[in-house]
């Protein structure tokens, strides 16, 4: 039997459209496949309640409008991610947006053709996008000579010193130590009411025990303003300020009244278990500090030596910024500055800020923040912003651009590592930290400026 196919005249067929409440123009659109959204890849290095919060506004981005898709990823620690990133951009197939740490500042502007300068991204998409808007301290570290910024500040902190109340309590300590003095004598007393492995310590010990150290007292890590004002800057932080506070730290660990904890973030865990009461590290380690300490806790300002004329000056920045990748489409470049866009809105920032512990990146986002009170029932929120605005940035103070800052920082604390195992002096250390490191910038120079 044939079965044959009936076929509507046109104008029946009209009829039974009609009666459905539909046309042949609305059969056609929903005939034709939806357009996807365009993918921004993000690349990043959060772990934790940290990660959460990049989930979310990655989820909060793809809400709000419907071309655009943004999908974070984490790529591992801060090192990995750049190298991730870099070599990805190598095999054509590099993320739209990578995250990268402060220190990679110099590598990444040294990649010729890896990355778009967020400046010119936003000009170009037409985004409104004014430089003034943000925190200078921060903005600062990721712009030109000329202001201009090459990334776009995101997670930005400071370091700090964390400190468990109730172990000061316990030991008989009244105020929390303002100077490094301070800090040793209240370490010795807290070693003597117990904490027999720690007393203080720190994490990122070159971060800590050289870099911030000598941005605080106001003295040069590195000629040519650490670095910013150009790579061809010569290291000499082998000076009496760096040379005395390690001779201190040398002395102190060998009955654990200081205690080393890694080059890395790796021995934060030793102040939320209460292992050690004094802790210094980043002011981004207070999600994990609001989550796993079990006792009454707080930060306070890096102590300073108060013989050094001037101190304390102001701290650098730590944490990191957003850099767009090379060789992608305009289409996509809109996409990148519309997700950036929305990052900076202010109601935005502020519920970052309180979430993550990182600063806010916006003086409008700053100033929203403090008049809701909000630095009043959390005023370890607003430490790290006091250390940076402490005063006015100087070239010692306004922060560090070395090329090849990994392995720097692998060298130095190599170094440091030898003179608290009392393999070496002080001086010793630190001239050899300072010869090896230049030799390696050196290296870095002639392969930035070919």
């Amino acid at each position: 039997m044939t079965i044959r196919h009936t076929r509507f005249p046109t104008t029946l067929r009209k009829v039974f459209l009609t009666a459905l409440g539909l046309t042949s123009a609305t059969l056609i659109a929903l005939a034709a496949p939806a357009e996807a959204a365009i993918e921004i890849q993000w690349w990043h290095a959060m772990t934790g309640g940290n990660n959460d919060v990049i989930v979310k506004l990655a989820e909060e981005f793809n809400a709000s409008q419907s071309d655009y898709k943004v999908v974070p990823t984490y790529k591992g620690s801060y090192p990995d991610t750049m190298n991730a990133g870099i070599a990805a951009f190598r095999a054509g197939n590099a993320p739209h947006i990578m995250q990268v740490f402060e220190v990679g500042t110099a590598t990444m502007m040294a990649a010729t053709g890896a990355v778009k300068p967020v400046y010119k991204l936003m000009q170009e998409a037409g985004e409104k996008f004014d430089p003034q808007a943000y925190l200078p301290a921060i903005t600062g570290y990721y712009s030109t000579a000329k202001g201009d910024m090459l990334s776009f500040p995101f997670n930005s902190s400071s370091m700090v010193m964390w400190i468990n109340r109730d172990a000061l309590k316990k030991a008989g300590i009244a105020e929390i130590p303002k100077t490094w003095p301070e800090v040793f004598e209240a370490a010795k007393k807290l070693k003597a009411a117990g904490h027999t492995t720690c007393g203080f310590s720190n994490a990122w010990v070159t971060w800590a025990n050289l870099e911030q150290l000598s941005s605080w007292h106001n003295v040069p890590l590195s000629t040519k303003a650490n670095g910013l004002d150009g790579f061809d800057t010569v290291l000499e932080f082998n000076a009496p300020l760096q040379i005395r506070h390690l001779e201190k730290l040398i002395e102190l660990q060998k009955d654990k009244t200081y205690d080393y904890s890694g080059r890395t973030n790796t021995g934060e865990g030793r102040f939320t278990s209460g292992e050690c009461p004094i802790f210094l590290t980043s002011s981004g380690f207070f999600g994990q500090v609001k989550s796993n300490a079990k006792f009454d806790w707080t930060n306070a300002p890096m102590p300073y030596y108060p013989d050094i004329k001037g101190a304390p000056q102001n701290s650098i920045i730590g944490g990191a910024s957003l850099w767009v990748m090379g060789g992608k489409k305009p289409e996509e470049y809109k996409g990148v500055a519309k997700f950036l866009a929305f990052l900076s809105d202010t109601d935005r920032q502020v519920a970052i800020h309180k979430a993550s512990g990182y600063l806010p990146i916006t003086k409008a986002a700053y100033a929203k923040a403090k008049a809701e009170g909000f630095y009043k029932e959390q005023p370890y929120l607003e430490t790290p912003l006091l250390e940076l605005t402490n005063k006015e940035p100087t070239e010692n103070s306004r922060g560090l651009r070395l090329g090849n800052m990994v392995q720097l920082r692998d060298i130095w604390a190599e170094e440091i590592e030898s003179a608290l195992a009392g393999k070496k002096t002080a001086k010793d250390a630190l001239d050899a930290a300072v010869a090896r490191g230049n030799a390696m910038l050196r290296q870095f120079e002639r392969t930035a400026t070919k």
